[in-house]
């Protein structure tokens, strides 16, 4: 049985998890970008991608002595931000209804990651935005992102076809 590919984080968690801040720093630097892309894209605001990358990294500070290393520590770090985004927007739901569409601020370039289509996410609405985010650009199946979110796998299909269908119409 081949071994899994080596986590090229593996040294820099391992002096983070015995208090070295500097390490720490080292993971930050390698992955705040993507995780700011990620943050954005699920979120539709830059001040809210902003604050949700902040606190992805305080919460991967608090609970380095739980990453078991089964994974790469950048999927790890991947999924703690997934997580965090949506239950921030389950929590805050009634603000997106609250704020028009025309008022919720325009995300910026998310850099080398960018797929073109990242200045028309802030458009759709939030679980068709989340669908196509996870589906399309993360690569995660319908099956997963149905229980990333708590829906069902058709439920997921049926977003991602909306979101494809709005998408198209937008860039027409």
């Amino acid at each position: 049985m081949p071994e899994p590919h080596p986590d090229p984080d593996r040294a820099w968690v391992i002096a983070a998890r015995n208090g070295d801040a500097l390490a720490f720093e080292q993971l930050y630097r390698r992955h705040h970008r993507r995780i700011y892309a990620l943050c954005l894209r699920l979120s539709g605001g830059k001040g809210q991608a902003e604050d949700h990358t902040q606190e992805v990294f305080v919460r991967a500070w608090q609970k380095l002595a739980q990453y078991r290393g089964e994974a790469q520590f950048a999927s790890w770090l991947h999924r703690l931000a997934i997580n965090l985004v949506l239950d921030q927007q389950r929590r805050q739901r009634w603000w997106h209804k609250l704020v028009p569409l025309s008022e919720q601020p325009e995300p910026q370039a998310a850099g080398p990651e960018d797929h073109g289509i990242d200045p028309l996410l802030p458009s759709l609405p939030t679980r068709p935005r989340q669908v196509f985010v996870l589906f399309a650009i993360e690569g995660y199946s319908h099956k997963e992102v149905g229980q990333l979110l708590g829906i069902s796998e058709g439920a997921s299909k049926a977003h991602y076809h909306r979101a494809r269908q709005q998408l198209k119409e937008m860039l027409q």
